[in-house]
Parts: C-alpha cells; structure tokens; sequence
C-alpha cells in the first residue's frame, strides 16, 4: 500500500503535562473533510489513552503501544503499531504521543528514517509542560531535556495566574504558546520547511497481536510494569460493574507517591473518564463502553492485593 506526506505531530511532554489533553481539544478541529489518526503511547499495560481519547468520530482512528516507550526494542513495536495504524486509516494528518516517561527525540529520530521518509511529513516537534512545575525549577528527565531542544514550539500548559515573564534559561528562544487546559489552534502548530520526497511502499508488518483477554463479572484483570523508577498498576473490569467515584478517588488519594491516575469507568451516573492526579482532575462524559478501566502510575509499589480488596469495596454492585 502506497502512502505519501502524511503531515505528522509529535506531542511530546513530561508525565502530567497535558498532551492527551492538548490532542483531544485538537480533535474538536477536524476539518469535515479530513481524516486523522492518533498513535498513543503509554507507560502502563492496560490500553487507557486510547480508551480516554475514544470520540463519535469516524474520521478518527486511534491505535495505542502500551507497556513502556514505543521507541525501544529497535524500533519494532513502532513499526508495526504505525504501519496498522496508517494502512487502517489512510490518514491525512497523524498525531503521535510519546509516554510521558519514554524517549521523546529517539522517536522523532526513528520518523525521519525509512521506512517512514516520504509517507510521513515530519512537523517540527511540540513540547508540552505544565508551566507551573517549570517555573518552579523542578528538573526535568534527562529524555525530557532532549526533546525541548528538538522542540519547534514549547506550549506552556497550565499557565493561568503565572508571572509569564519569569522563564527558565533552558527553553533558549524557542517560541512559547501559554494555554490552559490544553487549549490550542490548529493554526498555532508549527509546520515544516521542506516537502517529503514522495511516496513509499509501506512493508507488511511482521509480528502479530497478541490474543486480548476475556474480562469476565468479578474476576478483574491486573496489569503491573516496572521502568524507570516508576510503577504501571492497572485493571479491567467488566462492563457489567459500576463503580462510586467519590469513594474510588478518596481510597487512592492516600496512596504514597501516586504520580497519575487514568480511569474511564461506568459510575452511577454513567461512563464517565478521568485523567490526572487523584484529586485535581475531574469526571467527565466518556462513549467508552468496552469494560471499565483504571491506572495508576506510583513512585512505589503498593501492596496490590490489598489494594485491589479495597477498589473492590468502591463497586456498588459486588
């Protein structure tokens, strides 16, 4: 199948930054003639983005690495995850999010090699960071500071009420885009010089998908991954379950070193996403119906049996 100058983004950002967020605003504006696809990456094995991502659109298509940076193991999971994605969707315009805990220039660096050159059209990288933690000077990953100096546009999410005058020596002269919750024009993102040298024969993938797991009422299953100094716990429930929200969220507000929370469960009101720390993001409206879905990121591993003993207690019909 022949594919050429699929204009393509890179959103690359540290943990928590608000890339899904900034995706998911950019989705509202889909021109009607368009077809876009999104490539998600995440650090944990439970296949959350894609699921938090998931919209009444059929002009876009989604497709998801799980379990760690897509980047390694010599470029193959990128290479298959990608290719599926693009002959599925014939796409006139890809998205590409890296893990927040990945390797954000070792990916861009892979997109300008074959078997990419001419049938994707690389745009200029953009760096997502919630600008309160920058200018408060926490380090950044040394992976992070890689990719802010590849980076052709810096947003600053999270922005309001900041003095946007005190900016850090490490973002050099690069051009800033101060936002809050993730909230970007299509027209802000910056866009190449140069042309693709025109289309290629993408190769048939050769590894094959795993089979998916039956999720069945009361028998979750449990996903853990280690990298990097950070813990992926995850679960599936059935669909079948619905969970009290308010009690879900006080039980993992007092997990130690809870880094992130991603969830789309089916609550008492209705499907409903969340994404962000336990406590500081929000509910919101979610067309996920598949089987209900939480993750957790954690500088330390809990004690997983007890945990889940407790997640089980915030079910209202068990």
């Amino acid at each position: 199948m022949r594919l050429a100058d699929i204009k393509t983004h890179v959103i690359a950002g540290p943990l928590g930054a608000g890339k899904t967020t900034l995706i998911r605003q950019l989705f509202t504006q889909r021109p009607a003639n368009e077809r876009w696809a999104i490539l998600v990456n995440e650090f944990g094995q439970i296949g959350l983005d894609a699921a938090l991502m998931t919209r009444d659109d059929e002009g876009v298509s989604i497709a998801e690495v799980p379990g760690g940076c897509l980047c390694c193991v010599q470029g193959v999971p990128l290479q298959v995850a990608l290719t599926r994605l693009l002959r599925r969707a014939r796409p006139q315009r890809l998205f590409i999010e890296p893990s927040g805990l990945g390797h954000p220039a070792s990916l861009y660096r892979q997109l300008q090699a074959p078997p990419w050159t001419g049938v994707l059209t690389l745009q200029p990288l953009v760096w997502v960071v919630d600008a309160g933690q920058l200018l408060k000077g926490l380090p950044l990953p040394d992976a992070q500071y890689q990719a802010l100096q590849q980076a052709g546009l810096v947003v600053l999410n999270k922005s309001e009420g900041l003095d946007q005058t005190l900016l850090p020596p490490q973002l050099g002269d690069r051009p800033l885009y101060w936002t809050e919750e993730g909230r970007i024009t299509l027209a802000e993102l910056p866009l190449a010089t140069e042309e693709s040298s025109g289309a290629r024969e993408l190769p048939e993938p050769t590894a094959v998908s795993s089979p998916q797991a039956l999720v069945l009422p009361h028998r979750p299953l449990r996903f853990s991954h280690t990298q990097e100094g950070h813990h992926a716990v995850g679960w599936r429930w059935h669909s079948q379950h619905r969970f009290d929200g308010p009690a879900l969220l006080a039980l993992l507000t007092r997990l130690p070193g809870l880094r992130r929370l991603k969830a789309v469960l089916q609550l008492q009101d209705g499907w409903q996403a969340y994404n962000g720390l336990a406590g500081e993001g929000r509910w919101e409206p979610s067309p996920w119906r598949r089987d209900n879905r939480l993750e957790l990121i954690l500088e330390q591993m809990p004690d997983l049996e007890a945990l889940e003993k407790a997640l089980r207690g915030t079910i209202r019909d068990i």
